[in-house]
């Protein structure tokens, strides 16, 4: 029995679980993966205001230790299971039973694949959805990155110091990410943006990747281009479906839930990228972290009287 458990380990949940700590509760965060979600696979955090210059996997594991020093327990448990229990939230995993009076859902996102055919074998083979984690593995070898927001722009710049040479591809006319960010990717001699073009096949030997077939949207003419990884940052899913049985989603799954990070269950809170919301960026993650850590102290104070 906790006073609050959140589910999901990263920067909104850790930050949750510390103001709900600091608040004098006891308090569990499950995650099934590591702690710091994907944070942990941004080489620099640039824009996170005061600390310049701090790499993903560095700010995770501060304010990992930052909760764990304040008492907060963290459990690598992913949870199947969550139902209500009169006032009480009870959440089963693999490896036990949880019961909790409030709860904070920081579920994060997942990342949204291209849905063509063969693309879950080549997992491994030929497409990843990390530059960070697999680029290494495409050293002095030739890449493609689908994408345009910041995250692609992000992941072109990462391989484009490894790699052979990198084709960045965009359905779009122009990209969604940062201008800075195109501007560094322009200056590199081993980028091509290819704007206005499809994936449409993904072409392969024994082996694994070997090129792709695309579509040029403005002539319809079909090209292939030969690269041994294909790189997707097309956008990202709510992690939301093990919960939506209880807590009300809009209709892409991402929880309702406002500025005080309030889901349509008592004592249930949304914070981060799983939650509806304009903006999803490191400041405004540990800024739900806040809201929904000292809401659900709050709701337990409530509670207790």
């Amino acid at each position: 029995m906790y006073d609050v458990i959140v589910v999901g380990g990263g920067p909104a949940g850790l930050t949750a679980a510390l103001y709900a700590a600091r608040a004098g509760k006891d308090v569990l965060v499950l995650e099934g993966e590591s702690t710091g979600g994907q944070i942990n696979f941004s080489p620099l955090v640039d824009n996170y205001p005061g600390l310049p210059g701090m790499s993903g996997s560095q700010f995770a594991q501060t304010l990992t230790q930052q909760a764990v020093d304040q008492g907060v327990h963290i459990r690598p448990e992913a949870v199947t299971f969550l139902r209500t229990q009169g006032e009480l939230v009870e959440l089963t995993t693999e490896k036990g039973r949880y019961t909790s009076t409030a709860l904070v859902l920081a579920t994060g996102v997942s990342h949204r694949k291209l849905g063509l055919e063969g693309e879950d074998e080549l997992i491994g083979a030929g497409i990843s959805y990390c530059a960070v984690c697999d680029g290494a593995f495409y050293q002095d070898r030739p890449v493609a990155v689908v994408g345009g927001g910041d995250t692609a722009l992000q992941e072109a710049l990462f391989l484009s110091a490894r790699c052979s040479h990198v084709t960045l591809i965009h359905r779009r006319d122009l990209f969604r990410g940062e201008h800075r960010l195109v501007e560094q990717l322009r200056e590199r001699d081993n980028v091509t943006f290819l704007l206005s073009h499809r994936v449409e096949e993904l072409l392969r030997n024994e082996d694994g990747l070997t090129g792709l077939r695309l579509a040029d949207l403005k002539t319809a003419e079909k090209k292939e281009l030969a690269v041994e990884g294909l790189f997707v940052a097309v956008g990202q899913e709510p992690r939301s479906e093990l919960f939506a049985n209880l807590v009300m989603t809009d209709d892409n799954g991402y929880f309702l839930a406002g500025e005080d990070c309030a889901t349509s269950l008592p004592g249930v809170f949304a914070a981060g990228d799983c939650r509806v919301k304009s903006v999803r960026q490191l400041t405004t993650a540990v800024g739900d972290g806040a809201v929904a850590g000292l809401a659900a102290s709050h709701y337990v104070d409530e509670h207790r009287s």
